[in-house]
């Protein structure tokens, strides 16, 4: 049986006294200190409650315990991974399912919160042991022709990439599958932005920003969700910037831009495109007044004049603002929205719904309430309409929590 909701985890974890391992006696370890003897990058079981006498490891997970059914009384997790302790055999969701957080020092143990644990799972994110997926579901219509932006694969369908709080990334085409992009080392990235062709071989491309020596980096696109070869567009000093954002063809030359506001001053620069998918000199955009911002999203053509167009989201007031896009700048902007502050993130995703108007959708923050679903990490859909705007946002989903990004 699948959990039905997220919140379960958290609930059957609380019941169990597993919600973290730092509840399960850090510091507490008895005189003989038998936890030591757990080695490093296994998951150990003992059935006394101080840790003490026969020992079980193991660094897989194990579909059923054999003599050590419903046997643990004492456990330590020194491995990488979460782990997920089962009340059911062969990872079953009909009992409870507490979860134990990776503690390779081994300087945290206790008990597991149940005494009817009968198998043991060992997986890269907490999500994992909900029964979820390790990456949302997102689902997308086919349409006649390839999207302007959004289409990674170059399939018709407008599609996301998601990374989880293990630095992987996930490709979502839109039928409801995930594809691992990424088998790691993402979460080096404090920036990551995508939809444009970059490197000008007619595939849509990522950027990334290296947070330890602020690089920029342009991964070029393969046209099957994966990524190619990097390439350094930056060589540092990129972490002066804030809200980079892919952006679409500003400058009128047929190559894609981006957008970034310098955190010292508030001004908006763009970078044009080049045909090397390196970026040219940039151009001031914005004076100032943009670190009033705390969001914003190249969205594509909401004007419908052919031009690429930005939102941005004030921050003092979770106010959406459309500056439509001209050759060379922004337009004067028009207010298409209030109370969007209850949103952690946006997703320009293209023609979603395949009628011809570009559609946006947003994960919602612990301060989102409505009669579909309230808290974080829901999908809400907002359907493109023939003026500018949107059409009232639809909750669709509920799995796009515990995430660490979704572009």
């Amino acid at each position: 049986m699948r959990i039905s909701l997220r919140r379960r985890v958290a609930t059957a974890a609380t019941a169990l006294g597993l919600t973290t391992l730092g509840v399960l006696g850090a510091g507490a370890a008895p005189a003989q200190a038998a936890p030591a003897d757990c080695p490093v990058g296994y998951f150990c079981g003992w059935k006394t409650y101080d840790a003490t006498g026969t020992m079980y490891k193991t660094n897989a997970s194990v579909a059923t315990l054999g003599t050590w059914d419903n046997q643990f009384r004492t456990v330590s997790n020194r491995t990488s991974k979460f782990a997920c302790l089962h009340d059911d055999a062969n990872y079953g969701y009909d009992g409870n399912v507490g979860s134990v957080a990776p503690n390779p020092s081994g300087t945290e143990w206790g008990g597991p919160g149940s005494n009817g644990v009968s198998s043991v799972r060992l997986v890269a994110t907490e999500r994992e042991c909900g029964g979820w997926e390790p990456y949302p579901y997102w689902y997308a219509n086919p349409q006649a022709t390839a999207p302007a932006f959004g289409d990674l694969n170059g399939d018709k369908t407008s599609d996301v990439l998601a990374r989880d709080k293990a630095g992987r990334l996930w490709f979502l085409p839109g039928d409801g599958t995930g594809k691992l992009v990424g088998a790691g080392g993402w979460n080096a990235m404090n920036a990551l932005t995508r939809h444009g062709d970059f490197s000008g071989d007619g595939k849509e491309d990522v950027i990334a920003r290296e947070a330890s020596t602020g690089k920029l980096w342009l991964y070029k696109g393969a046209a099957t969700g994966s990524l190619g070869t990097r390439l350094l567009i930056g060589s540092g000093g990129w972490n002066a910037m804030n809200h980079l954002t892919a952006f679409g063809d500003l400058t009128g030359d047929g190559r894609s831009d981006l957008f970034a506001v310098e955190k010292s001053t508030g001004k908006l620069w763009l970078y044009p495109g080049t045909s090397t998918g390196a970026l040219g000199a940039r151009k001031l955009i914005g004076a100032g007044g943009w670190n009033s911002m705390n969001a914003l999203v190249g969205f594509g053509d909401m004007t419908k004049d052919g031009k690429a167009d930005l939102l941005a989201r004030e921050t003092s007031t979770g106010k959406l603002w459309l500056y439509p896009g001209k050759t060379g700048g922004l337009a004067t902007r028009v207010l298409i929205g209030s109370g969007w502050n209850s949103m952690a993130a946006f997703l320009a995703v293209g023609d979603r719904t395949g009628d011809g108007y570009a559609d946006m959708a947003a994960i919602t923050n612990s301060s989102y309430s409505s009669n579909y679903g309230r808290g974080p990490g829901l999908l809400v859909a907002y359907d493109g309409k023939s003026t500018n705007g949107f059409q009232p946002g639809v909750m669709e989903d509920e799995s796009w929590f515990d995430l660490n990004g979704q572009f």
